[in-house]
């Protein structure tokens, strides 16, 4: 048997899996096969004899198809499939009754809380809750921290099962401690920092704010202290919306800088993810609150 038959039937065993994950990322048979299609021309054009998980590696690349289509369709502005329509793919010579099998398989109002989520929250939870893909491969797609993805499967995870938000996950309450933070920040107020910080908060700045390989820094006081000594630019910072959360943006002159997003526990801030890489700014779902410009205004940041 040549390598490329071979190939060919090592993927079609793998068809089922790719078209399910697909269709409850994409919510549409015609876009799932598409993604399906798309990750078969990824496997004829990769060198995978170093590959022991095929299966793995092709639900990565599938994922990835899937994460980039709906990136796509939210900066078109359009509205995702929320539910199958069956003279739409009859039209598009897809088949409806395999569409069916895949809807009742999913259900209907699943398909319609997801599309209510950002393209990351969907994928972290189509991945892990509905696949259980380890979250180290969750965040290497959306290209975050294993601990975010974690935060974006739970976000989603609430959403879908209706379950009452926990007292840290309120807006509300989220905006007061991010302003208080700000103002410590400005006011350069030691003792106001350390006191909405958990004492073990973590700080983690990715390689393009603290290269070569990122910082990480422990502890509320020590922190506090390099944050107070080195928060001249506070002033140009702003609370935002980041991915559904209260966080912080650095944006000089509308060139978005900095992201700061924030884990908070028991009403403190225990971990701040320092974001800077211009691929993770893009990615993000931020909305400018206190009256900034929208964020479509402002100039990429490279």
């Amino acid at each position: 048997m040549d390598e490329d038959r071979w190939l060919a039937e090592r993927f079609e065993a793998h068809r089922a899996h790719l078209r399910a994950v697909a269709y409850r990322m994409l919510g549409s048979l015609g876009e799932a096969e598409d993604a399906v299609q798309e990750s078969w021309l990824h496997l004829s054009r990769a060198d995978t004899r170093g590959v022991e998980n095929l299966g793995g590696w092709l639900t990565t690349v599938v994922a990835r198809v899937c994460l980039d289509m709906l990136r796509s369709r939210k900066a078109r502005r359009e509205e995702p499939m929320a539910a199958p329509d069956p003279a739409a793919d009859r039209e598009a010579g897809t088949d409806p009754e395999r569409e069916a099998v895949l809807a009742d398989s999913v259900g209907l109002a699943l398909l319609v809380v997801l599309d209510t989520l950002t393209p990351a929250e969907r994928l972290a939870f189509v991945l892990h809750d509905l696949f259980a893909v380890p979250f180290e491969e969750v965040a290497s797609i959306v290209g975050r921290s294993p601990a975010a993805a974690r935060q974006l499967a739970s976000r989603a995870r609430r959403r879908v099962q209706g379950a009452p938000p926990s007292p840290d996950a309120d807006v509300g309450r989220q905006r007061e401690v991010v302003d208080a933070f700000l103002a410590a920040l400005r006011g350069g107020d030691f003792d106001a920092l350390v006191a909405i910080l958990d004492p073990d908060v973590v700080v983690r700045a990715d390689a393009t704010v603290a290269p070569p390989a990122g910082k990480e820094s422990r502890g509320a006081l020590a922190w506090a202290k390099q944050a107070i000594s080195g928060a001249r630019g506070a002033r140009l910072a702003r609370p935002a919306l980041v991915d559904g959360t209260v966080g912080v943006v650095v944006a000089p002159r509308g060139r978005l800088f900095r992201v700061l997003r924030f884990t908070l526990a028991q009403g403190k801030i225990a971990r701040i993810d320092v974001l800077g890489d211009p691929e993770q700014l893009r990615d993000l779902d931020l909305s400018v609150l206190d009256g900034e410009p929208h964020p479509e205004t402002w100039r990429s940041p490279v």
